[in-house]
């Protein structure tokens, strides 16, 4: 990888609790995370949030809103990854 990857997480707010999914077959593979994935080519990161959420746990989402962003670098395994959250209702 010569460049980081782009990945946007989904923070799911309802009745003040949030929604999680324990990640399978990708980067961190058992660890608790939230809905989200790659940024395609031409998506934007609203409807990149739409997409990974219905395709991991078939709900809509609405008010989709800028969060944080994180920059992390895993040496071990040669993975750099900025990813970018928004919060949805």
């Amino acid at each position: 990888m010569d460049r980081p990857a782009i990945g946007v997480a989904v923070i799911l707010v309802k009745d003040g609790k949030v929604l999680l999914g324990n990640r399978l077959n990708s980067h961190g593979s058992g660890t608790w995370a939230f809905p989200g994935g790659h940024l395609e080519l031409n998506e934007s990161i609203e409807d990149c949030a739409r997409r990974e959420v219905w395709e991991e746990t078939g709900l809509f989402i609405k008010n989709i809103k800028q969060a944080t962003y994180t920059n992390d670098i895993f040496t071990n395994e040669k993975k750099h990854y900025v990813t970018l959250f928004v919060t949805a209702g």
